[in-house]
């Protein structure tokens, strides 16, 4: 139990539904829905549509959605892969014979055909039960009206912002000047693009005058896109993966989500007593980064396309962990996480909703660096998605750029199961960081018997090119120690992530857990 002298959160407790997101407008939509009659894929479709209102600087219609659910009154696992493909006219020799060693970021050549919306019209149709009309008009009414902007957006803005070019400036800024607290943010465009789904389905955002708007503006930033691609966009089903930590199964998306990172770091981690450790101390930060960076390095080697993913059974073998893990020394960093494992293997909102019947959503859905490309289309302001900037152009690599392949993606649904049955679906924003962020959160709960709240408030670390960041929740202590160590320690501007839970418990309440660090909150009835 927290020290109620101290600044703070409860948890939310309730027994008909339970919706934690990453801001209140959507909360409540989510749970409005749920009142209504509608099941937890309903609450999570509406609520996830209008938090690319809420907090568009995160998320919106030119993005990737991943989702991990269960069925009423089962605890079968399923997953759909909402990830988007580059045209299928990119290839990595064509920008290597341009000069670049990476996908230039805010360029057309980094915009992936966005997924997220042929995944939502594909849940809604398959596991809803009110209809897309329904599903969509809170987003268009917020579109329509406006939404004021909540703090933690205005905090992102600026810096987001420097991508923003041509319509992404008009649409998504106040005459080229970040919105700020408590402005407003409309989007008419979308609120039409929304009506228009609404109507027509999947294909009035895929075919016609939407389309013919956001191809219009890929080209004229020289991108390869063709009415051909966004047409053949669809989702898949895929099948979840899963790790055991001390008798709580960690299920995660398969690639090209980086699921499979947590697992490791998790496997990797087995091999310390970190009970016996300080939560918030140097050693336990530092065990962590270290397993961090040899299970990124693992995933840089190996994540990829679906199709292209061939060592992840290695990648999630026990045995690889074991020989990671002893190359970890407790009392100093490692200088070159690559080198040393070379042996062993040869931005982001997230909602998650409970309904009166335990089915259970987890839902990821970005549009990946702040305002994504900065491009956006002219009509209808749709803001595409960076994610092609997850492809790598070394030749013959896995993730090697190619047209009509999904590139190596870091937002990652999950959820945890003990004994077979479904106890928390959850997540973890903030880019990479997420597999990070989802080990930290097991190991809060099982290591150190922190209640959920707790476990994601907590005070996080993380090491990141070459740095390791450690947030002002630390003592100056603890980062004097770990500089001893040999950690380049730096104070993060932003605070690391964000996340939200929900504890389904045996005795039928639940429990739902909301980050700090985000403008949200968990909502129940």
């Amino acid at each position: 139990m927290r020290d109620f002298h101290l600044p703070g959160r409860s948890a939310v407790f309730a027994t008909n539904g339970m919706c934690a997101t990453s801001h209140p407008l959507a909360a409540k939509t989510a749970v409005d829905i749920l009142e209504r009659g509608g099941n937890a894929m309903d609450a999570a479709i509406a609520g996830a549509v209008l938090l690319g209102i809420c907090e568009p600087q995160m998320t919106g219609i030119g993005g990737d959605c991943f989702a991990l659910f269960t069925k009423p009154g089962s605890d079968e696992i399923h997953a759909l892969n909402g990830s988007g493909r580059a045209p299928a006219a990119a290839t990595a020799a064509d920008l290597r014979a341009r000069g670049h060693d990476s996908v230039p970021l805010n360029s057309a050549d980094a915009v992936t055909i966005p997924g997220a919306m042929d995944a939502f019209c594909r849940l809604s149709d398959d596991h809803g039960k009110l209809g897309l009309d329904a599903l969509l008009a809170p987003a268009i009414h917020y579109a329509d009206a406006g939404v004021p902007v909540a703090p933690r957006v205005a905090f992102d803005w600026p810096t987001a912002a420097k991508a923003l070019q041509g319509h992404g400036i008009t649409h998504y800024s106040n005459g080229g000047a970040p919105l700020k607290t408590g402005e407003i943010f409309r989007a008419p465009g979308q609120a039409e693009l929304l009506r228009r789904v609404a109507r027509h389905g999947r294909n009035a955002f895929y075919t016609g005058e939407v389309a013919e708007d956001m191809l219009a503006a890929l080209t004229a930033a020289g991108g390869l896109h063709t009415a051909e691609d966004f047409a053949a966009t669809t989702c898949d089903d895929t099948m979840p993966i899963a790790g055991d930590y001390k008798g709580v199964d960690l299920v995660e998306h398969p690639p090209n989500g980086h699921g499979a990172t947590a697992i490791l770091m998790l496997n990797i981690l087995k091999h310390f007593d970190l009970p016996l450790m300080d939560p918030l101390g140097s050693q336990r930060a530092h065990i962590e980064a270290e397993a961090a960076k040899l299970a990124y390095d693992a995933r840089n080697r190996i994540i990829a396309d679906p199709d292209h993913t061939a060592r992840l059974d290695h990648m999630l073998a026990p045995e690889t962990a074991a020989k990671l893990a002893a190359l970890i020394d407790p009392q100093s960093a490692m200088p070159d996480p690559a080198a040393l494992s070379e042996a062993v293997h040869r931005e982001t909102v997230y909602i998650t909703v409970v309904d009166r019947d335990r089915m259970a959503v987890s839902l990821i859905y970005s549009i990946f660096h702040g305002f994504g490309s900065g491009i956006a289309s002219e009509k209808f302001g749709v803001l595409f998605q960076n994610r092609g900037a997850g492809f790598t152009l070394i030749p013959g690599h896995p993730n090697e750029m190619a047209g009509g392949k999904r590139p190596m993606h870091t937002i990652i649904p999950a959820m945890l199961r003990e004994g077979g049955r479904v106890t928390m679906p959850f997540g973890v924003m903030g880019g990479a960081y997420q597999p990070n962020g989802h080990a930290r959160v097991v190991t809060n709960l099982r290591d150190y018997g922190m209640d959920t709240q707790t476990a994601l408030d907590a005070p996080r670390s993380y090491a990141e090119g070459g740095k390791l960041k450690v947030e002002r929740g630390y003592s100056d202590t603890v980062r004097a120690e770990l500089a001893e160590m040999g950690h380049d320690v730096t104070v993060p501007d932003t605070a690391i992530g964000g996340a939200q839970a929900i504890v389904i418990r045996p005795d039928g309440v639940l429990e739902g857990a909301s980050d700090p660090r985000k403008d949200g909150c968990a909502l129940g009835y």
